[in-house]
Formats: C-alpha cells, sequence, structure tokens
C-alpha cells in the first residue's frame, strides 16, 4: 500500500486515465477528492505513447511521481493496451461517475467524444441504470463537426458561435458524414449564408443526440461531458430540445479521466 506523509497526514493519490481514439486525458486527485492536476494530449497511432506522455505532464504538474500513485484506473476504449493500470472500467461509468461528483442532482448524462457519443441515465448516487450509444457512424460526434468546420475553413471554436449567428436554418438532409459535405460544398456554391447551414450542421447533430435521448429518457438534471459540450452551438440547440439548463463543467473533456481517478479511489478504500 502506498501512503505519502503530507503536514503529518497520510496522503494517498489516484490517477485516472481515458484513452480515447482522437485524446488521452489523465486526471490526478489526493485523498480528499481535490484534482491536483489533469492533462489532455492527442492519442495518435501508439496509446501507450499518449499515455506515458499525457500522464507525465499530469505528474509534473502535481509535482508526484508515478510511483506515488495509490490506485490507477484506465477507461476508454484503449483501456486494455495499459499493462500498469490497477483496474479497467468502462467509460460509461466513469462518466456517470464523475456527472455526479460535480453535479449530483445529476440523473442524465450527454457525452460527445471525437468518435462516439453516449446518453447515460444514472441514480441519485451515480450508478449507471441504463445508457446508449452510437460508436458506429460518425454523425451525432465530435468529428462530424470538425469535418464540417474543415469544409467553411474555420476553426472548431469559431463553428458553434457562427451557428448563434444563425438568421434561419438550413436543413441538412445527409445523416452520412460523406454525403453531408458534399450537401455544405453544394450550399456553399449556391452562395447560401454560411451562419445558416452551420446552424443547421448543428441541429443535424442535436438531433441524432435527441434521438438517443428518447431512447433513454430524460430524468432530472443533465450534464453534459465531452469536447463537444464546448460548443455553443450544439449546447443551445440541446438545451432547447430538453427545455431545461444542461450542467457543464469548465473543462468537459477531462470527465472521463475525472471518473476513472474517483473510482480509483473508491476501489483504494475498498481494497484497504
Amino acid at each position: 500500500m502506498r501512503l505519502w506523509r503530507f503536514k503529518g497526514l497520510s496522503m494517498t493519490y489516484f490517477a485516472g486515465i481515458d484513452i480515447g481514439s482522437l485524446t488521452t486525458e489523465v486526471v490526478i486527485l489526493d485523498s480528499n477528492a481535490d484534482m491536483l492536476s489533469y492533462s489532455i494530449n492527442l492519442t495518435g497511432a501508439d496509446c501507450n505513447e499518449a499515455v506515458d506522455q499525457a500522464l507525465g505532464q499530469a505528474l509534473s504538474r502535481a509535482g508526484l511521481s508515478r510511483d506515488q500513485l495509490s490506485f490507477i484506473v484506465a477507461t476508454g476504449y484503449g483501456r486494455v493496451t495499459i499493462p500498469f493500470s490497477d483496474k479497467k472500467i468502462t467509460e460509461i461509468s466513469c462518466h456517470g461517475t464523475s456527472a455526479h461528483h460535480l453535479f449530483p442532482d445529476t440523473e442524465t448524462v450527454i457525452d460527445i467524444g471525437g468518435q462516439d457519443s453516449k446518453v447515460i441515465r444514472i441514480d441519485k448516487e451515480g450508478k449507471v441504470l441504463d445508457f446508449t450509444m452510437n460508436d458506429k457512424c460518425a454523425a451525432g460526434t465530435g468529428r462530424f463537426l470538425e469535418v464540417m468546420a474543415g469544409a467553411f475553413r474555420v476553426s472548431l471554436e469559431d463553428f458553434g458561435q457562427l451557428s448563434l449567428k444563425a438568421e434561419r436554418e438550413i436543413p441538412i438532409s445527409s445523416v452520412c458524414t460523406v454525403f453531408a459535405e458534399s450537401e455544405v460544398i453544394s450550399l456553399i456554391a449556391q452562395n447560401q449564408a454560411r451562419e445558416d447551414i452551420i446552424r443547421g450542421l448543428h441541429s443535424s447533430v442535436v438531433n441524432r443526440i435527441w434521438n438517443m435521448v428518447q431512447t433513454v429518457g430524460v430524468h432530472g438534471a443533465v450534464t453534459m461531458s465531452g469536447g463537444v459540450a464546448k460548443n455553443r452551438g450544439v449546447v443551445v440547440l440541446m438545451e432547447e430540445k430538453l427545455g431545461k439548463p444542461i450542467h457543464i463543467h469548465t473543462e468537459p473533456q477531462i470527465m472521463g479521466a475525472l471518473g476513472a481517478a474517483l473510482l480509483a479511489k473508491r476501489h483504494f478504500l475498498q481494497e484497504k
């Protein structure tokens, strides 16, 4: 058991590692579940290299070394590739755990990541009751928005803001990313207002997620996680669909890793 003395008290440290297809996030917590640091790195072609870099950065920012970590939980699609983690847990449980920790009234979690999207129903203790997931198609994910932003040659940061400036919405009929991009290029050639097209693209994403939300049902407060939660265009449209505000952490991209770190602390205490 790895315990460290801090101001006369025993202090333990925990890491959550979320290895996604596009990015890898790491969160470091202490015994009080206070976040000491986090890091976000591109995953690239080598998951292990991405994890080493992300973990090294997070540890450096926390002023710790790897051997000071008492328990490590890995999550995300690449969790099985990490040999030194103490436990591997699905991202469904991790996002539910972090949403409950940050916003205790949460009962519905919408996670829109780079390559997949999930809607999760949790109980008042943060336990997963039901979920649905889209991991077969880029539509309704961050990748879809990234491709479309590229078609307009604007940054992802500006993309969501442009949708909020639309005077009307031009519907996008294609649900496939490839065909939708062709449709967008055709609309641009017709001199349609780009803000109106972009609004339609954001509605396309939100409608895909809304269908998933209806499968699970809307219960209690809603929390949104994943990098797309930084997109105000998506958030505003989703709040209109829900008829209620959405909880969003200041850095929603790390919520999978935060949940993993919280579960690392929980499992460590259970094993003591």
